[in-house]
C-alpha cells in the first residue's frame, strides 16, 4: 500500500477541509492510502488535542508522495509550514524526497489574495528536494468553470475574509481530483 502524505497547516479550517478532500481523492485509488499530518504554530510543541498528529521527518521520508497545503500569508505559505520545511535539511542532504511526486493547495481570504503565488512559493522547497510537481490539467471541466478557486498549479479555495465561505462544488471536485492524480502518479512511479 502506497502511503501518501497530506501535510497542511490550517487556522480557520478551510485548508484542513481541503486536506481531507485531497485525502479522499487519494483513498479512491486502489493501492493508495492517505496519511494526514499537520504542523504546529511556531514555538508550539504540545501535541494536538484533536485532528491529525504533527508531522515528523519520518513521515516525509516514508511517503510515496506529498500533498502540501497552506493558507496564504501575503502571497506566500504560512510561517509554521515554512518553518517545518526549513528543518528538512537532513532529508535534502540524503536526497530522501528526490523523485517523489508532490502537489500543493491553498486557501485565501480574498479572491485575488495570492493563490497562485502561494502555490508557486510552496513548490520551491519541493523542487530543491528533487520532487516531481503534479499540477491540475485543464482536461478537468472545473478548471474552466470555477468562479472561486482552482488553478493549474494546484487546488485553491476562496474562503472569504471571515473564513466563512464553504468549499464550492468545483473546488471540492478539484481537491479530490488532485489527490487522485497524485496517488495514480505515485503508483506509476513505484512500478
Amino acid at each position: 500500500m502506497a502511503q501518501l502524505l497530506v501535510l497542511y497547516y490550517s487556522v480557520g479550517g478551510s485548508v484542513r477541509r481541503m486536506a481531507e478532500l485531497v485525502a479522499e481523492g487519494i483513498e479512491r485509488v486502489p493501492g493508495a492510502a492517505a496519511r494526514l499530518r499537520t504542523v504546529p504554530r511556531i514555538h508550539e510543541r504540545t501535541a494536538p488535542t484533536a485532528g491529525p498528529p504533527y508531522c515528523e521527518l519520518g513521515d516525509l521520508e516514508e511517503c510515496a508522495g506529498l500533498a502540501l497545503g497552506s493558507p496564504t500569508r501575503f502571497g506566500n505559505m504560512a510561517a509554521p509550514l515554512k518553518h517545518f520545511l526549513d528543518e528538512t535539511g537532513l532529508l535534502w542532504q540524503r536526497g530522501a524526497l528526490a523523485g517523489k511526486p508532490a502537489c500543493v493547495f491553498t486557501s485565501t481570504g480574498s479572491l485575488h489574495g495570492g493563490q497562485e503565488t502561494t502555490l508557486v512559493t510552496m513548490m520551491l522547497p519541493l523542487l530543491h528536494h528533487g520532487m516531481l510537481i503534479v499540477g491540475l490539467p485543464y482536461t478537468l471541466a472545473e478548471m474552466n468553470a470555477t468562479r472561486t478557486g482552482g488553478t493549474p498549479y494546484g487546488a485553491s479555495h476562496f474562503a472569504g475574509v471571515a473564513d466563512d465561505q464553504p468549499v464550492s462544488e468545483a473546488e471540492r471536485t478539484l481537491c479530490i481530483a488532485q489527490g487522485k492524480r497524485l496517488a495514480e502518479i505515485a503508483l506509476k512511479l513505484a512500478k
